[in-house]
């Protein structure tokens, strides 16, 4: 049997598919008792990488980025509200909502990972930006919510101001990018195997299951 499973997940904080795929994969784990079998590491993928500083209202977003009316978009909302709920996480759209540039986001996530902290302080900030109306490229939000799991604010806001930590991201980012990935969220399973989508709990089950036995 494999002793662990190294699990990349190529996400970005503000993709609710990621959110959802992340909670079933956990239930999945959970199910199987196997939480002391997985190494998750969580990897960089901007959706917008070129979302101005401001960012943009969402409808708009969506209508101009995938052609979807708005009635399209709120069942699409109303579905995701609903599967997050049976996960036990909360999606609250509003109107006004925007969608933002998540640069800053993803360099705190590869400084949280020294710490053993990434997956808490990717899922505070996909519940802040999800779940409580929070802008996720505002640097106060961001202090708010490195002290929310535990981490050193001033040491981690540093880094964004690192010229080599930004490009070192960047370059995990493309690195991705070059072996395929171009959709989120994607799982990479002992960089052998690859998941796309927010695949049931079955299946990371099943998946799991597989990859213990061998």
């Amino acid at each position: 049997m494999a002793d662990k499973i190294k699990l990349d997940i190529i996400s970005d904080v503000v993709c609710p598919w990621c959110a959802i795929g992340y909670k079933r994969l956990e239930k999945a784990i959970s199910e199987l008792g196997i939480e002391d079998k997985v190494d998750i590491e969580w990897q960089p993928f901007q959706l917008n990488p070129h979302m101005p500083k401001e960012g943009q209202n969402v409808q708009e977003h969506i209508t101009e980025k995938y052609g979807s009316s708005l009635e399209q978009q709120k069942l699409s909302q109303e579905r995701m509200t609903d599967f997050g709920g049976e996960l036990g996480f909360k999606f609250d759209y509003f109107d006004g909502m925007k969608m933002v540039n998540t640069r800053d986001a993803h360099i705190l996530l590869d400084y949280a990972k020294e710490y053993g902290k990434q997956t808490d302080l990717n899922m505070r900030l996909m519940n802040a930006f999800f779940g409580e109306r929070k802008d996720v490229s505002d640097r106060t939000i961001l202090i708010e919510e490195l002290k929310a799991v535990g981490l050193n604010a001033d040491e981690a806001m540093a880094r964004l101001d690192s010229d080599d930590v930004r490009y070192q991201v960047q370059a995990k980012e493309k690195y991705w990018q070059s072996l395929g990935v171009s959709s989120v969220p994607t799982m990479v399973f002992n960089n052998k195997s690859a998941l796309t989508g927010a695949q049931p709990v079955e299946v990371f089950k099943e998946v799991l299951t597989e990859l213990l036995e061998k």
